[in-house]
This record gives C-alpha cells, sequence and structure tokens, in this order.
C-alpha cells in the first residue's frame, strides 16, 4: 500500500476513536435509560403538589389554521383553569392568527417589526407586556409553546410538580402530530423521542442539567425578570437559553410524563431550511459562549459536565464530519486527476467513505429501533410505518452532514414553516 493510501486509513481510524471518546459517556446514558424504563415504578417525587399560578406564551406567525387546537388542549387540562393565562403574540402576520386565537379564549397582542425577526424577539415583546400590565397576577414561571403544539391534559399539573421540586426550567417529552406522513416528518419524531427519553432522562436521573429543545418548556418568572426579558436572538433561542443557563450553573429539570405532540415539516425543502437555520444557529451559538462553555468544563463549580455535554451536543461531530468529507474528498480528487499518484488511493478512500456511511447508518438504525421499541405505544401510527421508518431513520439523520457543511459558508435567515395539521389531541392519539 503507498503512503497516501496509508495516511487515508490512519486519519480515518484516527477520526472514528475521537467520535467514539468524545460521545462515549451518551452509551452511558443509554444504560442509565435502560434502568430506568425496565423499573416501570418509576415515577418522579410528585409530592409537593403546590398549584402555582402560570402564563402560557405563545409566539405565533400566520397559524391561525392550528393556533385553536393548541388553545382548547390548554383549556382542557387538569389543572384549574383560573391559574393558567394564555398569552399570544401575532408576530408579523398577515392572516387571521390573532383574531382566531382571541377566539379561542386567549389575550392577544400583535407585533409589527421587518427588523427584528424569530421567535425570540416575539418572546420577549409579549415578555415585557406581560411584566408592565400583569405584573399584578403574580405568576410563578412562564410556559412557552409554539402555536402548531398540543398537550396531553395532564401536561401542566405533571410540569408543575417538577417545577416545585426546584428546577428553575423543566422541558418536557416532545412527541409528534404527524409522525405517520413521511419519512421526513418521521426522522424528526424518531429524533425528539430519543432525545426526550435517552438523553434527557439519564441526565434527570444523573441529576446533571437537561436542555430545552425549540419549544414545550416553563421557565421561573424571576428568572426571566433577572434576564431582563427573553434576550436570546440567535437563530436557535432555545440552544442558546440552555447553554447561558448551563454556564451559569442552572439545572434545567426534564418531566417525562408531561406529554405534548408538535407538527413536523413532511417536504425535504422544508426541512432542509430549517435544518440550515439550526446548524447555522448551533456555529452561532459557540462562536458567542464557546469559551466560557469551554472554561466551564474545567472551572464550573455546578455543572462542569453539563458544559461538556451541551458542548458536544452543538460543535464537534459537524465540524469533524466536514473535516473528514474535506480530506477523504481531496485525496479522491487527486487520485482522480493522478495529483498524487498510487493506484490505491482511489479504492481506499473511496472504501474508507463507504465504510464510515455505513457505520454511521447502522449506529442510527440500532438507536432508532431502540427508540421505537420503547416507545411503541407512544407512536401512533401503524405497526408497519413504525417498522418501515426505523430504515429511513439514518438516512434523515445522514442528510444533517452536508447541512452542517452548507451552515459553515451560507447566510442564514429567519423564516417560518407553514403549519396545516389541525388536529385535536384525541385526533393524534386515536
Amino acid at each position: 500500500m503507498d503512503s497516501a493510501a496509508t495516511f487515508i486509513n490512519n486519519f480515518n481510524t484516527i477520526i472514528f476513536l475521537i467520535f467514539l471518546l468524545l460521545y462515549a459517556y451518551q452509551f452511558v446514558y443509554m444504560f442509565v435509560a435502560f434502568k430506568i424504563k425496565k423499573n416501570k415504578k418509576y415515577e418522579q417525587n410528585q409530592q409537593n403538589t403546590q398549584l402555582n399560578k402560570y402564563a402560557v406564551v405563545i409566539a405565533a406567525r400566520n397559524e391561525e389554521l392550528v393556533i385553536r387546537q393548541l388553545i382548547k388542549s390548554i383549556k382542557n387540562q387538569k389543572y384549574p383553569n383560573d391559574l393558567i393565562d394564555i398569552f399570544v403574540v401575532a408576530d408579523n402576520c398577515t392572516d387571521n392568527t390573532a383574531e382566531a386565537a382571541k377566539q379561542a379564549g386567549a389575550t392577544v397582542r400583535k407585533r409589527f417589526n421587518k427588523n427584528q425577526v424569530g421567535k425570540g424577539y416575539a418572546l420577549n415583546y409579549m415578555f415585557n407586556i406581560i411584566e408592565k400590565e400583569y405584573e399584578s397576577k403574580g405568576y410563578a414561571g412562564y410556559f412557552v409553546f409554539d402555536a402548531d403544539n398540543l398537550l396531553d391534559e395532564h401536561y401542566i399539573a405533571r410540569m408543575n410538580a417538577t417545577f416545585n421540586n426546584g428546577y428553575r426550567v423543566v422541558t418536557s417529552y416532545r412527541n409528534s402530530k404527524n409522525f405517520d406522513q413521511n419519512w421526513i416528518s418521521s426522522g424528526y419524531a424518531l429524533w425528539f423521542l430519543h432525545e426526550a427519553e435517552y438523553l434527557n432522562l439519564p441526565r434527570m436521573s444523573l441529576h446533571t442539567s437537561c436542555a430545552i429543545s425549540g419549544t414545550g418548556f416553563l421557565v421561573h418568572a424571576g428568572l426571566i425578570k433577572k434576564n431582563g426579558g427573553w434576550i436570546h436572538h440567535l437563530l436557535t433561542e432555545d440552544i442558546e437559553f440552555s447553554v447561558s443557563q448551563i454556564i451559569k450553573g442552572e439545572k434545567i429539570g426534564y418531566c417525562r410524563n408531561a406529554v405534548f405532540y408538535d407538527e413536523q415539516p413532511v417536504t425535504f425543502k422544508q426541512s432542509w431550511r430549517q435544518r440550515l437555520r439550526w446548524a447555522k444557529g448551533f456555529y452561532q451559538v459557540f462562536g458567542n459562549y464557546g469559551k466560557k462553555l469551554i472554561s466551564g468544563i474545567f472551572t464550573g463549580k455546578r455543572n462542569n459536565f453539563s458544559c461538556y455535554d451541551i458542548a458536544m451536543t452543538i460543535l464537534p461531530a459537524a465540524l469533524i464530519s466536514f473535516l473528514s468529507i474535506t480530506v477523504n474528498g481531496f485525496f479522491f480528487l487527486a487520485g482522480t486527476l493522478e495529483i498524487i499518484e498510487g493506484k490505491n488511493i482511489i479504492s481506499t478512500t473511496a472504501a474508507a467513505f463507504l465504510s464510515s456511511v455505513g457505520w454511521i447508518y447502522v449506529i442510527l438504525f440500532i438507536l432508532g429501533v431502540i427508540t421505537t421499541v420503547t416507545e411503541w405505544k407512544e407512536i401512533h401510527c401503524s405497526r408497519w410505518k413504525k417498522v418501515a421508518y426505523t430504515t429511513t431513520f439514518p438516512l434523515f439523520m445522514l442528510t444533517y452532514i452536508p447541512i452542517a457543511v452548507t451552515a459553515l459558508f451560507k447566510d442564514v435567515k429567519w423564516k417560518p414553516i407553514t403549519h396545516t395539521v389541525a388536529k385535536s389531541v384525541e385526533d393524534v392519539r386515536y
């Protein structure tokens, strides 16, 4: 074997070992999750039943088709209605979102700002209104939802119990309204289920910090006030918020019994655009918080491991994949153009690439199968689709690689995703 081919083999072996070293702890997470799931009597402590007053904050842009169902699911909660107030900010809407939300029973404010675009700005706008006009209500915390969400009837009661256990930020079990539509919606859905039960559940059990994921979370009112509102305006405001709180020593909790549903994109164009924003947002977050995050790994007083965990979430996989593709691609192209001599270089590089993709597919397939089997009853679609979508899940996840590479070079702006699945909780379940 010539020297270039030897280099490629050694390089790919090193890349594999780096991945294994960085993410080995997530195998521990899986064993912890298995242990918890085996104990069917596992329940989070709900002895403190203090009933707190909450404001539900919903940022909505052109969501007249779905927002009524969310508000209905909030009003159907097994929790005193007089302790729940619903606020909707109709953000740059060109449809009847505001009217639909008001008719459904929410307090609505319209916001028009073409310069400050994004969910973070809309949330901050509403938090400022609540502080100025509704401070006398004495809200203990704020629930944050997207307009396409639906809540299980016990959602707020169960989140309240975890909140009473001392967590000032609490995330929940994220399920999907349209798992069964196609390989794209199921790809999202399986990953969110995996994230909930194989990342956040073991984090909660091991007393490290969880992370919020887009929507379906509860924040202590005092924390929002101390921050001066919602101050997170990068492309992934959820991860930015999580990182900033973890750096400060906050432990984000997880309530696995609080279930909500959201709608996933169904076209590849929509999915590409959304995940491109997420990838770019991850880079932005690391650029803004990376120094403090890395410092927290070694000097943090409470959240050393949590800093490491969230750092692994937002950066290494994409960059290492990019490095691997670049190096292998260079040698393959150089061999094809005979810039580098050696008859083995093309076949070695091609074999290394196919092997890497193969291993990634197998690992993701195993994760998909495990998640599907353990969450079988929570996945609301036909049996054959549950099985079939475990095979397409790795393909969906593999498309993150070109998305992450593109995000390195492309200027990405926030754009809304259209939601059209107007289902009730009963429609989703049955």
